[in-house]
């Protein structure tokens, strides 16, 4: 089971969930995690991942799996079923969740104590990040994502942006109390490298102490970290 952040408010996500009344939740990460976990021919997850780039109108930025989603959402009228309906289309192994159904918007308070409302605006800040914040707080979460943090055997947490994927998902109701009151290993995966904007000089153990200061006490039990620099032609690509 994969458990993906909703607080994406840019790119294509952001339009659409500006545009498609039904579409309150923003497909991205979503997309991701359903393209990684698909089980069908190489050609469907190219083609779930291909976005439009150059002049194509208003089409241009939009990938055709969030394009999909968008489709389902509006043909069943619920976000859930379409991520459902999806997962059919990909044949994937296993299941994709989003952490709650309501629309949320994503804050940051920063060192300089500035707000700044939604996740664009905040990894653009100049400022570094002090703690981020839901609006609404707390929201409802999706019944199935506390059972599945609950009953499984690993808790896997990352790697993904620190305060703009991987917290968000924590703040939503009662999903920082069941990972802290789960049986399971709980594991964080750390980032291979650090982000612009977000997490510029951190150490591993800054990416974990930001973590757990949005839960409010120590909550993993492993971290896996990379040692090794990455290959050339890896850093070229961060470069470009």
């Amino acid at each position: 089971t994969a458990i993906a952040t909703v607080s994406d408010d840019g790119g294509s996500s952001g339009r659409l969930t500006r545009d498609i009344p039904l579409l309150n939740l923003p497909p991205g990460d979503i997309r991701n995690c359903l393209v990684a976990l698909a089980d069908e021919e190489p050609m469907m997850t190219r083609l779930l991942q291909y976005r439009f780039d150059g002049d194509v109108g208003e089409l241009s930025g939009h990938s055709i799996g969030n394009l999909l989603i968008a489709a389902l959402t509006d043909i069943t009228g619920d976000f859930e079923q379409a991520v459902r309906e999806t997962s059919r289309v990909l044949a994937i192994r296993g299941r994709v969740l989003p952490p709650t159904l309501q629309h949320v918007e994503l804050c940051a308070r920063l060192v300089d104590g500035t707000m700044v409302r939604g996740e664009t605006a905040i990894t653009t800040s100049p400022q570094a990040i002090d703690y981020v914040f839901l609006d609404p707080p707390a929201p409802q979460a999706v019944p199935e994502a506390l059972t599945a943090i609950s009953e499984c055997d690993i808790v896997v947490i990352g790697p993904g942006s620190t305060f703009t994927s991987v917290v968000p998902n924590l703040l939503v109701r009662g999903m920082s109390d069941a990972l802290q009151n789960t049986h399971a290993l709980r594991v964080f995966v750390c980032n291979v490298m650090t982000q612009p904007g977000e997490t510029d000089g951190f150490t591993a153990s800054d990416h974990v102490a930001a973590i757990e200061k949005h839960i409010g006490e120590p909550v993993f039990d492993y971290v896996l970290l990379n040692t090794r620099r990455p290959d050339r032609e890896v850093l070229e690509r961060y470069s470009a």
